[in-house]
């Protein structure tokens, strides 16, 4: 008999006693930032999240029992050897263009595309599996690249929007000739016949030809940038009425890019790019729930760019809980108070 208010079992997901093979809902581990651009590490969160998230206490002010969504952590984690081989090798490129540089080793730039292609392609199958086992799938990262493949995966059989919270737009074409950078992932979900909409929340770093892919795009982009939304709650609109505002932009069936750095970054400084603003934790939150109360569907979600310490670790564990459990919400797995 299980009991919420035991302690967790170190080594379970939140401490729950579920396996994959009774859950709904698998997290899949993506251990991956070989095209990090900034600090690095963001591959070991899945382990570190894991670790953590047993200590959690499973109780929420909105969801009853949500203890009760059967979920687990998927045991195959990919070769962290094979993301530090080519972390290293993508690492002489990265130097060399920040030392002003050109790329003079395009054969390496098309080895390390070909390495995070297949990457891609590997998680993309494994979400394939597990879909065809009645499973719903959470990518937990790695970089902001990640979740491609279970992208991929859902736009075969789902057409649906994404709710993107992050301080960076992703709008790149490719990242200092890495097409499948996490400066690339927007770009390339949106190419995604499946894909419909995409609304950005807390950006706060980002490029023109970013903003020249937002506004050329022939799909619906919705972009509110941090500082123009500090600037309206200064001048008297609540978070409240801002929320509204982003979830009248969202179709009916949703996917959630969650990406750390769009937190504020006291909440997860060791994380790949911090960035200052952000959103603070309830806020998130707050507009997770009226995803949620709006009666919208999330059909997936990932968690990228956690960082290297037990404090990213324990944010991280937190936000991953809020998704699952929001997720489950949507799909009648578990119900509002």
């Amino acid at each position: 008999m299980y009991n919420p208010s035991d302690v967790g079992k170190k080594g379970n997901l939140f401490g729950l006693p579920y396996s994959q093979q009774e859950s709904d809902l698998v997290i899949l581990p993506v251990n991956m930032d070989v095209t990090v651009s900034y600090g690095e590490g963001t591959s070991k969160a899945p382990k570190l999240i894991l670790d953590e998230s047993s200590q959690l206490d499973l109780s929420l002010p909105n969801i009853v029992k949500p203890w009760e969504l059967r979920m687990t952590m998927s045991d195959e984690f990919l070769d962290k050897k094979e993301n530090e081989e080519y972390r290293k090798k993508a690492k002489t490129i990265i130097d060399a263009l920040a030392s002003g540089n050109q790329i003079s080793n395009q054969n390496l730039v098309d080895e390390i595309n070909a390495h995070c292609k297949n990457i891609h392609r590997l998680v993309e199958v494994k979400c394939d599996e597990l879909f065809d086992q009645g499973k719903i799938v959470g990518v937990l990262g790695g970089d902001h690249s990640s979740p491609l493949g279970l992208l991929r995966s859902l736009a075969k059989r789902e057409v649906f929007g994404i709710l993107q919270i992050d301080a960076h737009m992703d709008l790149r074409n490719s990242y200092e000739g890495f097409a499948y950078s996490h400066a690339s992932i927007m770009h390339n979900a949106m190419n995604l016949e499946g894909v419909s909409t995409l609304t950005q929340v807390g950006i706060r770093d980002y490029c023109d030809e970013e903003e020249e892919s937002m506004r050329n795009s022939n799909k619906e982009i919705h972009v509110f940038y941090d500082e123009e939304m500090f600037s309206e709650r200064s001048a008297g609109k609540t978070w409240l009425e801002q929320t509204k505002e982003i979830v009248q932009t969202l179709p009916e069936t949703l996917y959630i890019s969650f990406d750390i750095d769009g937190l504020d970054p006291s909440l997860c400084p060791t994380t790949g790019t911090p960035v200052p603003g952000g959103l603070k934790f309830n806020e998130a939150i707050y507009l997770i729930n009226e995803v949620v109360k709006s009666g919208r569907k999330i059909i997936g979600f990932d968690l990228c760019e956690v960082g290297t310490s037990a404090w990213d670790a324990n944010v991280g564990s937190r936000i991953l809980y809020r998704l699952a459990t929001s997720l489950g919400v949507s799909q009648n797995l578990l119900r509002l108070k």
